[in-house]
């Protein structure tokens, strides 16, 4: 066991939130989504598990280590749901809650439901939860940490 990690993310989970880079992306989807399929075309390849728990359980853990990139206008996205693209289903409510508790006032952007697919097709992993509800599923973009020490760009100590 290791200190100050949620007990969610397992080996696998661990690796790909290390290997990932500035800019990729991650699916974090509910039981309903194709993600086997879809997570073959992944860059990872294959899918990862964190079953039993709400997608937002799923979305707290790995926010407690993933940073948001903060060069975009939405790091976050949400499936839309379809014929209803306003609203905003009990699933998605409780993981605005896990976003906001992140820090930030970064709000889920709304994805059509077959542009989701596609983006999920592209993003470096998907992670499946046990969500049960529909509309569980959510694409994050991996940002950068800022340390105070730091060197920007063309600075010199």
């Amino acid at each position: 066991m290791l200190k100050n990690l949620d007990p969610l993310l397992n080996a696998d989970v661990l690796y790909a939130l290390r290997a990932m880079g500035h800019g990729d992306e991650l699916v974090i989807c509910d039981a309903h989504f194709p993600a086997d399929s879809v997570a073959r075309q992944t860059v990872l390849g294959k899918l990862l598990r964190i079953d039993a728990v709400p997608a937002a359980r799923v979305l707290k853990a790995v926010l407690s280590v993933l940073p948001l990139d903060t060069f975009v206008d939405a790091p976050a996205w949400r499936m839309e749901v379809v014929g209803a693209p306003q609203s905003i289903p009990a699933a998605q409510q409780d993981a605005q809650r896990e976003l906001d508790a992140a820090g930030g006032a970064i709000q889920f952007a709304p994805l059509e439901r077959m542009a989701f697919y596609e983006r999920a097709k592209r993003a470096y992993c998907v992670i499946a939860s046990g969500e049960q509800r529909g509309y569980g599923c959510f694409i994050l973009k991996k940002g950068v940490l800022i340390t105070p020490d730091a060197t920007a760009p063309g600075e010199t100590r």
